[in-house]
C-alpha cells in the first residue's frame, strides 16, 4: 500500500483504489488505451486478473461472480469496441440490479470528439442502463470517482457502474491522497422502513385469511433470507418466488409454491389471483410476473417492500408502500405481528390446487425428456449447487424442476433475458465458489453465443459442469411460433447447422460426452460431477418439440394458463 502524499501516476492510483475495496478479481481484455494499467497489473499481487476471449464474456463472468457473492464485479477494457463489446452485459446488469464497476479505457482527453482512433462515446451510450457513470478528466479527481463507482454500485438498489479512462490519465501524476468519504447529493438510499407502514401492514397480514408472500431477487440482495424464513415459518404463510428470488425460501419446503408468473406453477399463480393479502417483498411486479395488469390479485390488499422507490406504483399500485431494506423491514414486520394468522382453510385450498395440476411430463417413448435431465440433477446435487442457466426452455424447467435449498445458487438473466450469459456467468461464479458444484445449463442456441469461453475455463481449470439441452431448435421461439404464429417456424430450425458439441468441446479443450437415452443420464451426471480437474461438458439430446408447461400468453391474466398442448398432433 502506498503512503499518502506520494506521487502516483494515474494507473498506480487505480489499483491503490481497488486494494482499498478489496477487490479479488478483475474480469477483463487488454488494448491500446488501457495498457499504463496492464504494465502496472504485471507486477500486482492482490489480486487476479482473468483473461476473457471477449469483452461480453467479461462483464457476464463480472456479473456471475456478483450475483454468487453479493460482492462488486469489476471489469476492465479497452476503448471503442472493447467498450461497447461490454454494453449488453452492462444492460444485462442493470435490470437485474447486480453491482458492477466497469473501467473502460478512452483516448486521450485532447482527442475527445475528434473520432480519434478507437474512440466511443461510452458513457453516452451507458447512460440509459447504468445507475451512474463517470468520464475521469482530471487525475487528481480518479481515487475519488472510483471509491463512488463502487459506493453507487453495492448501495441502494445496486447496479452498474462505468468509469471511463482516458489514456492521458492513467499516465498522468498527481499526489495521491486516499479518498475521504463524500456524500452525493440526492443519491441517499433509505434502508429503514416508515416505522408506522410497518405496523399498518403487519396488521394486516396478522388479519388475513389467504395471505401470501411474493419474493423477488432484493430478498436475496439484500440478505435477508434468514428473515424471511422466520417470517414465513412462524406464521405458517406460503411463499411464491419470482426466476430471480429462487432460492431465498427452500424449495423444497412445503411452504413454497414455486415460481409465479408466465411459467409459473399451477398452484402459485391461482394464489395470486385468489389471496386476500399480497406482501411484495424485493419484487418490482415484472409483466412476466403480473400478466394483465388489471386481472393481477384483484381481491389482494396489497403492500410492496422495496429499497427503490422508483419501483413503487410502478407497475401496480399498492395499498401499504414501504420503502426500506428488505432484511430490515421483514424483521420488523416479523416482530410487529399481533398474532398469527389462520390460514387453515387457505393451506388446504393450496394442497388442493397443488394435486389439481402439478408439474408433470411423460416419460414416453419419444424421446429424451428435458425435465428428466433436471429433475434428475436436482436429486443428484439436493438442490446444493450452483446452477446457473441461460435463457429460452431450459431456462424455465430449470426454475420449475431444480429445488434451490439456498440463495445465490440459482443464476441466471432475468430482466433482459440474455442469450449467452450462461457459459462466462459460470465461469465468473466458479472463481467465487470452491466447496458446491457449479453447473452452467445452455439451450443449443445460446450455448454458441459465447462459447469462446470455453477456452478460458479450460485455461483456469475451472471444475464447471457445462450442459447442453439440445432439441436442434431455438425452443422458446418455436414454442411461440407453434401456439400464435400459425406453426410458422421461421428461422428457429437448428437441426442442419448446429455443430457436433462434443467434437467443438474437445477442441477446446474439455472432455465431453453426449446421449439421447434417458438410462445414461445419471451416470454421466454422476461422473460429471466427480471431475473436479476442470470443466466438462455434456450434451443431452432431448425431444424436439417440447414445449414448457404451464404458461401465460402475452396479456392474459395469469389465471388464463395454458396447462398441456393445445393440439398434440401438430408437431415439427
Amino acid at each position: 500500500m502506498k503512503p499518502a502524499n506520494t506521487m502516483l501516476s494515474g494507473a498506480e492510483i487505480f489499483f491503490e483504489c481497488l486494494r482499498e475495496e478489496k477487490v479479488e478479481f478483475i474480469f477483463g481484455y487488454p488494448g491500446g488505451a488501457t495498457l499504463k494499467i496492464y504494465e502496472k497489473l504485471h507486477d500486482i499481487d492482490f489480486l487476479q486478473h482473468i483473461l476473457s476471449r471477449h469483452e461480453q464474456g467479461a462483464t457476464h463472468m463480472a456479473e456471475g461472480y456478483a450475483k454468487a457473492t453479493g460482492k462488486v464485479g469489476v471489469v476492465l477494457v479497452t476503448s471503442g469496441p472493447g467498450a461497447t463489446n461490454t454494453v449488453t452485459g452492462i444492460a444485462d446488469a442493470y435490470m437485474d440490479s447486480v453491482p458492477l464497476v466497469v473501467f473502460t479505457g478512452q483516448v486521450p482527453t485532447a482527442l475527445i470528439g475528434n473520432d480519434a482512433f478507437q474512440e466511443a462515446d461510452i458513457v453516452g451510450i451507458t447512460r440509459p442502463i447504468t445507475k451512474h457513470n463517470f468520464l475521469v478528466r482530471d487525475v487528481r479527481e480518479l481515487a475519488a470517482t472510483i471509491k463512488k463507482a463502487f459506493y453507487i454500485a453495492s448501495s441502494g438498489r445496486p447496479g452498474p457502474v462505468v468509469v471511463d479512462l482516458p489514456k492521458d490519465m492513467l499516465n498522468s501524476s498527481c499526489m495521491y491522497q486516499p479518498p475521504e468519504d463524500f456524500s452525493i447529493p440526492g443519491y441517499k438510499p433509505n434502508y429503514s422502513g416508515h416505522p408506522n407502514q410497518i405496523k399498518k401492514a403487519a396488521s394486516i397480514l396478522a388479519d388475513a385469511r389467504r395471505p401470501l408472500l411474493y419474493v423477488g431477487g432484493g430478498v436475496i440482495m439484500s440478505g435477508a433470507t434468514a428473515e424471511l424464513r422466520e417470517l414465513a415459518e412462524k406464521n405458517n404463510l406460503p411463499i411464491t418466488m419470482t426466476l430471480q428470488g429462487l432460492g431465498a425460501f427452500p424449495g423444497q419446503s412445503e411452504q413454497s409454491l414455486g415460481m409465479l408468473g408466465m411459467h409459473g406453477t399451477y398452484v402459485a399463480n391461482q394464489a395470486v389471483n385468489n389471496c386476500d393479502v399480497l406482501l411484495a417483498l424485493g419484487a418490482r411486479f415484472d409483466d412476466r410476473v403480473t400478466g394483465k395488469i388489471s386481472a393481477f390479485a384483484p381481491d389482494a390488499y396489497k403492500i410492496h417492500v422495496d429499497i427503490d422507490p422508483t419501483a413503487i406504483d410502478k407497475n401496480i399500485i399498492v395499498d401499504i408502500p414501504i420503502v426500506g431494506d428488505a432484511k430490515r423491514v421483514i424483521a420488523e414486520l416479523s416482530r410487529a405481528m399481533h398474532k398469527t394468522p389462520r390460514v387453515n382453510e387457505w393451506w388446504q385450498q393450496l394442497n388442493g390446487w397443488r394435486a389439481e395440476c402439478p408439474l408433470s411430463y411423460d416419460m414416453d417413448s419419444s424421446g429424451l425428456k428435458t425435465e428428466y435431465v433436471l429433475e434428475t440433477l436436482s436429486d443428484l446435487t439436493r438442490g446444493e449447487a450452483v446452477v446457473v442457466s441461460d435463457v429460452g426452455q431450459h431456462q424455465m424447467w430449470v426454475a420449475q424442476y431444480y429445488k434451490f435449498n439456498h440463495p445465490r445458487s440459482h443464476l441466471s438473466s432475468g430482466g433482459l433475458g440474455t442469450m449467452g450469459f450462461s457459459v462466462p456467468a459460470a465461469i465468473g461464479a466458479a472463481f467465487a465458489v470452491k466447496d458446491r458444484p457449479v453447473i452452467s445449463i445452455n439451450g443449443d442456441g445460446g450455448f454458441q453465443m459465447n462459447i469462446q469461453e470455453l477456452v478460458t475455463a479450460r485455461a483456469y481449470k475451472l471444475p464447471i459442469i457445462f450442459i447442453i439441452i439440445n432439441n436442434s431448435f431455438l425452443g422458446m421461439v418455436r414454442q411461440w411460433q407453434e401456439l400464435f404464429h400459425d406453426e410458422k417456424y421461421s428461422f428457429t430450425d437448428l437441426r442442419d447447422s448446429n455443430p457436433d458439441f462434443v467434437k467443438v468441446a474437445r477442441a477446446f479443450g474439455l472432455p465431453a460426452y453426449t446421449t439421447d437415452r434417458a438410462d445414461e443420464v445419471e451416470g454421466l451426471l454422476k461422473n460429471a460431477l466427480n471431475h473436479r480437474q476442470g470443466p466438462v461438458l455434456l450434451e443431452f439430446k432431448v425431444v424436439k418439440e417440447d414445449m414448457v408447461f404451464p404458461m401465460v400468453p402475452t396479456g392474459a391474466s395469469i389465471s388464463d394458463m395454458i396447462v398441456k398442448r393445445l393440439n398434440p398432433q401438430r408437431m415439427v
